[in-house]
């Protein structure tokens, strides 16, 4: 019987071992969607056609791809600062 719960407990470790970084809980962003949306939108006018808020860089960030005409525009809002980590284009279609 040991050895089961010996084999169970290794699976739990080398299971929570090999979990990928984005399965992590993201901390509370003190910028709320709504602003950043307004944020990102007055920097590129047009039409949010996907938003997410990731961890990318080591930094908790929103994202939102804005279709303007023939140009699709990343921006990236640090959701702890409100600071624009990203504006780029990605040219005529989202590259994500």
């Amino acid at each position: 019987m040991r050895n089961v719960f010996r084999t169970a407990a290794a699976i739990c470790i080398i299971a929570t071992a090999a979990m990928p970084a984005s399965a992590t809980q993201a901390p509370t962003p003190r910028i709320s969607m709504t602003k950043a949306r307004a944020m990102a939108l007055k920097l590129a006018p047009g039409k949010i056609i996907s938003s997410e808020y990731e961890k990318e860089g080591g930094v908790w960030r929103y994202s939102f791809d804005i279709q303007q005409r023939g140009n699709v525009q990343e921006i990236g809002i640090d959701g702890q600062t409100g600071k624009i980590v990203e504006n780029k284009s990605e040219g005529k279609v989202d590259r994500d």
